[in-house]
């Protein structure tokens, strides 16, 4: 908190982002756009920003390649906003350099997992109304989870009712795989699928068998009317 105090007494210049504050100390450029009623990502952010607040206003997505120009960031803080949708490739351009990424408090319901997976940053993605599902399970093994805020990832909705309303982590500290689960439901829908169409064949070649009888007896009954056909013995 200090350090943004500090930041905020010194002006940036004319490059800022009409709605945003811009300001810097020994170096580091910093971006804030708090509270701001911002419906989507600034489109003329500085390129070497560093720290880039959007927190607390009405973002709803974050599209691809959202900052890919800004190669010297290493904090983005976008919680308590309204995001849904965070596309594959979100982050691309700032993997490597990325330190701090703050998602908490918005409502995202799943996210691709490369989208995280590719980030070396510390992430918050707590107070979201979570599905849980596989892609989730595997960002909380392999991505760098904010420690403090990791209990709270709760299921809003699950596979099973039984985990609803319950931290992701407890779940799986309880054995549950639900990458196990979709792929068991894979499974079943492939078989129903391959016992249709199996079922769909049978139905095909009995009705072809049928409808060949059908035509000879046919045939058989016009050969008979035939006149000088041969009369059948009584």
């Amino acid at each position: 908190q200090a350090f943004f105090c500090l930041l905020l007494c010194i002006p940036w210049g004319s490059s800022c982002p009409r709605s945003c504050q811009c300001t810097e100390r020994a170096g580091a450029k910093a971006v804030l756009c708090s509270s701001r009623h911002l419906e989507e990502i600034p489109e003329d952010i500085p390129r070497d920003v560093v720290f880039l607040k959007l927190d607390a206003n009405s973002i709803t997505r974050i599209p691809g390649n959202a900052f890919r120009h800004l190669s010297h960031l290493e904090e983005i803080d976008l919680s308590r906003n309204a995001i849904e949708k965070i596309d594959g490739a979100a982050f691309r351009g700032v993997a490597a350099g990325l330190r701090s990424l703050d998602l908490s408090g918005n409502r995202i319901r799943s996210i691709p997992k490369e989208a995280l997976l590719a980030l070396n940053a510390k992430l918050r993605l707590a107070n979201n109304p979570w599905h849980c599902e596989c892609a989730l399970q595997e960002v909380l093994w392999e991505a760098r989870l904010d420690l403090d805020s990791v209990q709270d990832i709760t299921c809003h909705t699950a596979p099973r009712e039984e985990y609803v309303g319950k931290p992701l982590l407890q779940v799986l500290d309880a054995g549950v795989n639900l990458c196990g689960v979709r792929q068991r439901t894979t499974d079943v829908a492939m078989l129903v699928t391959m016992f249709a169409w199996f079922a769909m064949v049978v139905v095909y070649v009995v009705c072809y068998v049928r409808h060949n009888r059908e035509d000879s007896c046919r045939h058989g009954h016009y050969l008979g009317a035939l006149p000088g056909a041969p009369a059948h013995a009584e």
